[in-house]
């Protein structure tokens, strides 16, 4: 569905695969702004219903991450998707056990 969705946003803007997905409004700044993206994430959290204050742009980066996590065990994974240099911090990010991380970790070879 979400993917749908871009599809024709892609084509109904005319993007090239060179343009950023959501340039900016403004002059000079050739895509979206962090600042302008925490507040369209506000305004979807507000028409759901939900605390903004429960939701950001920074929780939702680490709810996508768990939800791979998650999913496939695999923190390698993770960590390359978060760009993380060190396991370990992905371990942390994530909030999981030091133990359960490396036992998967040598669970999965690369």
């Amino acid at each position: 569905m979400t993917r749908d969705a871009v599809q024709r946003w892609i084509k109904q803007a005319g993007l090239r695969s060179e343009d950023f997905l959501f340039p900016s409004r403004k002059h000079g700044s050739p895509h979206l702004g962090t600042r302008q993206y925490a507040r369209i994430l506000e305004g979807w959290v507000e028409e759901l219903g939900l605390d903004p204050a429960d939701y950001g742009t920074h929780s939702m980066r680490r709810t996508k991450a768990t939800l791979i996590y998650r999913r496939t065990k695999n923190l390698r994974a993770v960590q390359l998707l978060l760009g993380h240099s060190k396991l370990e911090s992905t371990v942390r990010y994530l909030g999981i056990e030091v133990d359960d991380a490396l036992e998967i970790s040598e669970q999965t070879e690369i």
